[in-house]
């Protein structure tokens, strides 16, 4: 078994702490997008609108927007194995918090969960881009590529499994269950690391911790949470207004922050490099493919082919397989032939995905399109983590840290972003239809078709930047 150096000297498991390291992770990054099942179940426990139980997953992307930035000090700064554990504690404390919550409390209870929840995602948003950045750090240059397309089944496969394993244990057991089943993991994990499979293997840079900087990257909150409400009705677009305003007038300040102070918290002056910026890109709208298929297509499912919420969860079974599979393969794919050929034969995929899928929207056929989302998300195997390595290689060592923490924190906040507009357009387009005379089912397949034009041409956008990357064959022996 490969026997790796810890920054103690001692030997370890190369393979048992990926292992550790990827399935905490896979853990942790189901319960971003495991609770659209369990909405309705919610609504009636808690006597609670459909807008305020959206809360459990808006307000988990939001705090993990302001948790990524502070990632890389994480890392420069604290003993991996310690924050690893810490993390997973913290998710432990934010799931028994949830399971805890009795019904009786109504509204009050709701917003004690969501507590809970959000200490779960500042454990989320601080383990996903350091994964990736110890992930990068203990592996060669020259097997990158299919270390981080195994790495891509944590970041692609949990969001396309949430909904599946959250419609399976909704079926056989409560809400509360989901929550449970998590903590039991996520405890044997904590188990496993503190038996010396997780150990401190990345280097230190010790840095005092700006303190204004983190405040600053709040912003990031109060952008994602206007953009949320632009589909909502009866907002007060004048506060609202007023702190788009200002959350954006926040990111700026941050942004000029970061580029002047010398140990700046993220920094951004990788940003310089050609290609990491087109794997910024690249990896954001491939995920917002991705993103977009796992709750556009089960709203289809149930809105016009009129499914159950259990058929419409399992239908995304056969596309997390085919990713699941894909994503090594990609790997192995990208450190042979380079990873420009590799991404442009997924965004090829991914727009013949959404092209046939425009087709087939009107033909009413459930095994057509999940055939269509097997191809957009298999697509994304060959897109997301390759990107993540190309840009990962494109900058130092040093700033590898920072470099996976800025592609993460965009990418999230470009793939809710995605969400947020694919739902407006879905939404008003099949409003103004409906007001306009046409019958439901016209309606509802005016916004989808809209929809999923608007998908095709994101990603021949993202074909493009494909184009424009500039190759070795192995970025490694550069």
């Amino acid at each position: 078994m490969e026997k790796s150096i810890d920054q103690h000297g001692r030997p370890y498991s190369r393979f048992w702490f990926i292992f550790t390291l990827l399935v905490g992770t896979f853990t942790m990054s189901i319960s971003q997008s495991s609770l659209s099942t369990a909405y309705p179940t919610l609504m009636r426990a808690f006597g609670i609108s459909a807008d305020t139980v959206q809360w459990l997953t808006t307000g988990f992307m939001l705090v993990m927007c302001v948790s990524m930035p502070i990632s890389p000090w994480m890392l420069n700064n604290l003993n991996f194995k310690t924050m690893f554990v810490v993390a997973l504690g913290l998710f432990d404390i934010g799931s028994l918090m949830i399971v805890l919550t009795p019904a009786s409390w109504g509204s009050n209870g709701f917003w004690f969960m969501m507590v809970g929840r959000a200490l779960e995602a500042f454990a989320v948003g601080v383990l996903f881009p350091s994964y990736q950045s110890v992930l990068l750090e203990i592996t060669p240059k020259d097997n990158r590529g299919t270390t981080m397309g195994i790495a891509g089944l944590v970041m692609g496969s949990a969001l396309a499994c949430g909904p599946i394993v959250s419609g399976i244990i909704l079926k056989f057991f409560d809400w509360k269950s989901l929550f449970a089943f998590f903590m039991i993991v996520i405890t044997l994990i904590m188990v496993m690391a503190g038996t010396g499979l997780i150990r401190d293997v990345m280097p230190r840079h010790e840095t005092v911790l700006d303190w204004l900087s983190v405040i600053l990257s709040v912003g990031l909150i109060g952008i994602m949470y206007v953009v949320n409400l632009a589909a909502k009705k009866d907002v007060n677009w004048l506060l609202n207004g007023l702190i788009l305003v200002v959350s954006v007038a926040a990111i700026i300040w941050f942004c000029y922050r970061q580029l002047h102070l010398a140990e700046p918290l993220l920094e951004l002056r990788v940003l310089k490099t050609f290609n990491y910026d087109l794997a910024v890109l690249l990896t954001s709208i491939s995920y917002i493919a991705l993103i977009v298929t796992t709750i556009i297509f089960p709203l289809y499912y149930q809105g016009v082919l009129h499914v159950s919420p259990f058929v419409s969860g399992m239908a995304l079974v056969p596309g997390a397989v085919f990713l699941s599979i894909l994503n090594p393969l990609s790997g192995k794919l990208a450190d042979k032939i380079g990873f420009k050929p590799t991404m442009l034969v997924g965004m090829v995929m991914i727009i013949c995905g959404w092209l046939v899928g425009l087709t087939m929207l009107s033909r009413l056929s459930l095994v057509a399109m999940i055939l269509c989302a097997m191809i957009i998300e298999g697509g994304n195997a060959f897109v997301m983590m390759p990107a993540v390595t190309l840009g990962a290689n494109s900058l130092p060592d040093k700033l590898v840290p920072h470099g996976t923490a800025v592609i993460t924190t965009v990418r999230q906040v470009l793939g809710s972003a995605g969400v947020a507009v694919a739902t407006i357009v879905l939404t008003v387009a099949s409003e103004h239809a409906l007001s306009a005379g046409s019958k439901p089912l016209a309606a509802n397949l005016h916004g989808y078709h809209l929809v999923f034009i608007m998908m095709v041409v994101i990603e021949l956008v993202g074909l493009v930047l494909a184009v424009m990357l500039k190759n070795t064959k192995k970025q490694g022996a550069k």
